[in-house]
């Protein structure tokens, strides 16, 4: 099996590599489990001393580093340079911050002494997505890596290169070999790894579909599993809502990395007390955004990242606007090469339709006008993932009325939701379980060991 890295601005092929071998991954694997039993015990100040080099080097690299990015999977240059820098400023985070988030924790009980220590559990299996080729793997492996756990990589198929620079990163700042391992391999492969008895957990960024199957995988095998999953949040425009600084975040919400994020906002709840005023600004900005090469810097919105993601966001807004939706601004290819979509804006979407109960992994947007929060707040809810949201309103009874009703694992006020080192993130119902970052993404993947002295 080969993996291609295609460019979708241009529909070119970049490079090829070829797959491991079942005695490459049994080597790997082995490799991997005899690092991590000097690994674990290698000092913190050691591990973050490492952890930083690898920031550093990352740092050295930006540029470089964000080409391939872009070359690769479509995002804006401008958007792969502040991903590189966010991991970057991630690793260095947890290099500084891992020592007190895993420090023994004292419970007074009726023993001399007792509490909790958090120990490493082993080599952890991590299934990442192309469209944060650097973000989603490091956002993980930072925090792991910290922890003294080792871990192996199997990503997204088209971001081949991404794969390799992101895990040889780690050998080239002097973590040793083993800490960080790339595997080219399949899916049925993937779920061999996932059962090998060396490998102790599994974590995976990826659509519903995947989460079900590497969920089902890791269940079978009594492994800790952490899915982080597909999401349709919700942005509420309150009756306060100050619109010169809302729509053009709106925009940005529902266009930053190709309108490619799980936290995309891709519904628009908006009052009716504004809606008069927020939807056709909101449309006229969305028609403005240019569309175009994303190494050039005037470029908001590149390509999608391949074919397939092209053709299904083609296909969903098309049979939606067949069912009786208004496309008001885009809606449609913008023809020539490489896989480029405009941003488009709908309105009066069958709930039957894909637009209306599908997840839209493109820069397409969703609007529905309510009459008041409590309607805002149903329809924020009236759907089968649970990732995050955003209201966009003055009046702190608004936002308070949000952020304790939408059911989601995020919630964030006048500003765009956004994963960040110090908040856990994560999502509810089909958007998947578990946590990454923070002090609960750190303490995912240990063993909460209680210890007791009488």
């Amino acid at each position: 099996m080969s993996f291609t890295a295609i460019n979708p601005a241009t529909e070119e092929v970049i490079a090829e590599y070829q797959g491991h071998t079942s005695d490459e991954v049994e080597a790997a694997i082995a490799q991997a489990a005899a690092t991590f039993k000097t690994w674990s015990t290698t000092p913190m100040a050691e591990r973050a001393l490492l952890m930083i080099r690898a920031a550093e080097l990352l740092e050295s690299e930006i540029p470089v580093a964000a080409e391939l990015m872009t070359s690769e999977m479509g995002k804006t240059f401008a958007s792969a340079k502040g991903e590189a820098a966010k991991c970057a400023f991630t690793m260095r985070y947890y290099a500084e911050h891992a020592e007190k988030i895993l420090a023994p924790e004292v419970i007074q009980t009726s023993g001399s002494r007792s509490g909790v220590r958090y120990e490493p559990i082993g080599p952890i299996f991590a299934v990442m997505p192309w469209n944060f080729p650097f973000w989603q793997f490091i956002r993980f492996a930072a925090p792991s890596l910290m922890a003294g756990n080792v871990t192996l990589l199997k990503h997204s198929s088209n971001v081949p290169g991404s794969a390799l620079y992101v895990t040889n990163l780690f050998e080239r700042a002097g973590f040793p070999k083993g800490a960080v391992t790339n595997l080219f391999i399949g899916h049925q492969v993937a779920e061999e790894v996932i059962g090998d008895p060396r490998i102790a957990g599994v974590t995976l960024t990826g659509s519903e579909g995947a989460g079900r199957a590497v969920g089902s995988a890791a269940g079978r095998n009594l492994k800790k599993s952490v899915l982080e999953l597909g999401g349709s949040d919700a942005f509420i425009v309150g009756a306060s809502a100050d619109l010169d600084k809302t729509v053009p975040m709106a925009v940005n919400a529902r266009v930053q990395n190709n309108g490619q994020a799980c936290i995309n906002s891709k519904r628009f709840i908006v009052l009716r007390d504004v809606a008069d005023e927020f939807v056709p600004r909101f449309v006229e900005a969305m028609a403005a955004v240019q569309v175009g090469d994303p190494m050039d810097p005037a470029t908001a919105l590149g390509p999608l990242a391949n074919k397939a993601q092209f053709d299904q966001i083609t296909e969903q807004v098309a049979k939606s606007v067949a069912a009786g939706a208004t496309a008001h601004t885009g809606g449609a290819p913008t023809g020539g090469k490489g896989y480029y979509y405009p941003a488009t804006v709908l309105t009066d979407v069958p709930s039957d339709s894909p637009a209306g109960c599908e997840e839209l992994f493109g820069p397409v947007a969703v609007v529905y006008v309510v009459d008041n929060m409590d309607e805002a707040i149903r329809v924020a809810n009236d759907t089968p993932w649970g990732l995050g949201g955003s209201i966009w309103a003055t009046d702190p009874v608004e936002i308070d009325a949000a952020i304790a009703g939408i059911d989601a694992g995020m919630v964030f006020a006048n500003a765009v939701v956004a994963s960040m080192p110090e908040l856990p993130f994560g999502g509810t119902k089909a958007s998947g379980y578990g946590r990454e970052l923070s002090v609960y993404g750190m303490r995912e993947f240990t063993n909460a060991k209680s210890y007791f002295v009488a």
